[in-house]
């Protein structure tokens, strides 16, 4: 009896406390594109893959009908982390929907930290896209308000959900309403600068040597005659500014204080100097050589991650809620 009453009385706990949250774990169909280029060129013919992700709905959500904004959230290289769904958490606190794409996890990746060959950027970009497309079928999704963010590798995949090529090439119906990138590799220099009307804005710190805010100024300069997009640097800050505690080092982490990789039309991100495709692993080692270095440094600025916070909370009234 006294088992059973426990167990009565964390379901009555369960429903007290999550009884008015909608919590579903979506599941989709996706591939495994290694490039861009895949995804432009030869998308149908790539390893198909299961995705998941959470989907929050606001505490509100009574109305069975109702639609709300939605995020959908894109991790790093090291997968979700705290200060992570704490964006997350303030977002449903605003009255919006949430998702938590979980591409890692759906294939059994940890970690892309010192190899960044287990899930490529293409292959989370499609997710994100797969995801969107199943959501803005939801009853309670506004298809037409759905924002995307995400944090380094996300930063990427939430940078370059924007550009054209590989968006048409996906689906050429849906658009994200806006793109909120925090520290993405923007020495990912696009020779076609066709980017989506959506707001763009770009959060990174001054001192980041794993992505660096350098090259993110010369991006924001080479799209900024034809696209909505800008940039806030913190100053004083390093990779995962947001996150709470020290800065600390990764021995093993890349870093690309040095390289600029030129994308062509195609989708090819090219190697310095050689302009060959790192279009496999392989290939992408060797062109890593060439510039990249170990050891790069992470973690919190608490000035800077206080107007992170205050500045997503604004960026996503001002793109979702108006």
């Amino acid at each position: 009896m006294k088992k059973l009453f426990l167990l009565i009385s964390f379901f009555l706990f369960t429903f007290i406390v999550y009884g008015q949250i909608k919590i579903e774990t979506i599941q989709f169909d996706s591939a495994n594109p290694y490039s861009f280029n895949d995804v432009i060129t030869d998308l149908e013919n790539q390893e198909k893959q299961k995705v998941f992700g959470k989907l929050v709905i606001p505490k509100d959500s009574i109305s069975k009908n109702k639609k709300y904004p939605l995020v959908i959230g894109v991790a790093g290289s090291l997968g979700w982390s705290e200060h992570h769904h704490e964006y997350l958490k303030m977002y449903q606190e605003m009255g919006i929907a949430t998702f938590e794409l979980n591409s890692f996890k759906s294939r059994n990746i940890t970690s892309t930290v010192g190899t960044q060959t287990e899930i490529t950027m293409a292959a989370m970009i499609l997710d994100a896209y797969r995801a969107f497309e199943v959501l803005s079928e939801h009853p309670n999704i506004d298809k037409d308000k759905v924002s995307i963010t995400g944090w380094s590798l996300g930063g990427g995949v939430t940078l370059f959900t924007g550009w054209l090529p590989l968006k048409n090439a996906i689906n050429k119906e849906l658009t994200f309403a806006s793109h909120l990138a925090f520290y993405p590799p923007c020495f990912i220099d696009p020779d076609n600068t066709e980017f989506t009307n959506s707001p763009i804005h770009i959060l990174i710190g001054e001192l980041d040597n794993w992505t660096p805010s350098s090259p993110c100024k010369d991006f924001i300069n080479k799209l900024k005659p034809k696209t909505n997009i800008d940039l806030t640097i913190y100053k004083d800050s390093y990779h995962s500014f947001d996150k709470k505690g020290p800065v600390i080092r990764s021995e093993n982490a890349y870093n690309f204080s040095e390289c600029i990789f030129r994308l062509d039309e195609k989708g090819n991100v090219l190697m310095n100097y050689l302009n060959i495709p790192m279009s496999n692993p392989f290939l992408q080692k060797i062109g890593f050589m060439m510039c990249v270095s170990r050891g790069a440094d992470f973690g919190g600025n608490p000035e800077a991650r206080v107007k992170s916070y205050n500045f997503s909370k604004d960026f996503m009234k001002k793109t979702l809620l108006k």
